[in-house]
């Protein structure tokens, strides 16, 4: 994966920001509307396609395009910064492979520790019982 490369793949659109916020909303479209298509990237591999069709799934819309919205600052460029960022991380954690578990054994000396705990506990709970005449 090239960062470089998928960021000059986004498409960028700046919309009026919705909500309250006087007469700035009405003039200046500082919310950005980010739009990558999946399908059509030349920067994924064919596997790095297919793993983030399927860990994005609910993400994506039918066209296999991911849309993000950022309208948090009044600024357009902070507001693009912000989105690339979250595209970058969204990605990157849809092709985020964990380690395989490997199962282990639980050790012997362990096993006989816990044993010998529950020896001496039980000791301890006859102790102080009334004894059987």
């Amino acid at each position: 994966m090239e960062i470089n490369q998928i960021v000059k793949e986004l498409q960028f659109k700046a919309v009026r920001s919705s909500g309250a916020g006087g007469q700035n909303v009405n003039k200046v479209a500082s919310k950005v509307v980010l739009t990558f298509d999946l399908k059509q990237s030349q920067a994924l591999t064919e596997v790095e396609k297919i793993v983030l069709e399927s860990k994005l799934a609910s993400r994506l819309t039918s066209e296999q395009l991911l849309i993000l919205h950022c309208d948090e600052d009044r600024s357009q460029l902070k507001n693009k910064a912000i989105v690339i960022k979250r595209f970058l991380a969204i990605i990157r954690n849809g092709l985020f492979v964990p380690k395989e578990r490997k199962a282990t054994k639980i050790p012997k000396s362990a096993i006989r520790k816990r044993i010998k705990d529950k020896k001496s506990l039980s000791d301890i709970k006859q102790s102080r019982r009334k004894p059987d005449f």
